[in-house]
């Protein structure tokens, strides 16, 4: 039996392929580059496909605000909101549409072209001792960022949901916001002068800090609410919360202390600020 020819061919032919004396390593080494190749070529699909996403996505809420717009222009010139009954179909109408693209509109951007179109045909803002033409009641606001102050004044948005939205120095001078949920939300520098907070959440957080709250309501709207604002780890630091009712506000000692100015406040015991320090 000729072992040495046999083991001659061998290594004829693994010497003819290269594979004669290769390591563990070096079979690493040589498919290092094809798997390299191979992660990379994935990742730069799936940012391809996530871009492309995002854009007909972008593309899907552009349609979806612009066919709000022309939809709402349609009830404003044929059949006029503004003098239309409070409790009419028209209205009834106008608002479900809004609620459905303020909830399907995930862009900052394109829900403050549909609350500055509501704001500027003055449909949102509460007349003197009159509802708005539509209200925002459990709107969906969720992290919503403006700069433009002034979009929600006056608004009735009880019940919406405001967590982790970023208005900084907003004009919400006697807007309802009764039942809001402001968890997160940046208000610092807010003007919330006799604004409804009645019930509302500001806990987790919110930052009221150096807002103006000179005659807010906080309390539970004379047992409407079953308890008043729930302010637990809201930051009150600068807040002027003058005249402010915060009747049964679930909010702690060291938040009030914070405050810039109670004078004339209800506090949550039911008593004046003044007779409330002199018994501290």
């Amino acid at each position: 039996m000729d072992t040495g020819g046999e083991h001659s061919d061998q290594q004829m032919k693994q010497s003819r392929w290269g594979f004669r004396g290769m390591t563990v390593r070096d079979w690493l080494e040589l498919l290092i580059v094809p798997l390299a190749l191979v992660v990379i070529s994935f990742i730069f699909t799936a940012q391809q496909d996530q871009r492309q996403q995002q854009i007909e996505d972008q593309r899907a809420e552009q349609v979806t605000l612009q066919e709000y717009l022309d939809q709402m222009g349609t009830l404003l010139l044929d059949r006029d909101l503004h003098d239309t009954k409070k409790d009419s179909d028209v209205r009834r109408l106008a608002r479900a549409r809004t609620l459905i693209v303020l909830d399907a509109l995930e862009s900052s951007d394109r829900k403050r072209r549909a609350l500055r179109f509501l704001y500027e045909t003055e449909l949102i803002q509460a007349k003197p001792s009159d509802e708005p033409v539509l209200s925002l009641s459990h709107a969906s606001l969720r992290n919503f960022e403006s700069s433009t102050t002034h979009l929600l004044k006056g608004a009735k948005l009880t019940q919406a949901t405001l967590s982790g939205a970023e208005l900084p120095k907003a004009d919400l001078v006697g807007t309802d916001l009764s039942g809001v949920q402001l968890d997160g939300a940046n208000l610092s520098g807010a003007n919330l002068s006799h604004a409804k907070l009645c019930s509302a959440s500001l806990n987790d957080d919110t930052d009221l800090s150096g807002a103006i709250l000179i005659g807010a309501d906080f309390s539970d709207d004379q047992g409407l609410w079953n308890r008043g604002a729930r302010m637990s780890g809201a930051d009150l630091d600068g807040a002027n919360l003058s005249r402010a009712d915060l009747t049964n506000a679930e909010v702690t000692k060291k938040q009030l202390e914070q405050a810039r100015s109670l004078e004339g406040a209800t506090m949550p015991n039911g008593q004046k600020y003044e007779d409330w320090r002199k018994d501290r």
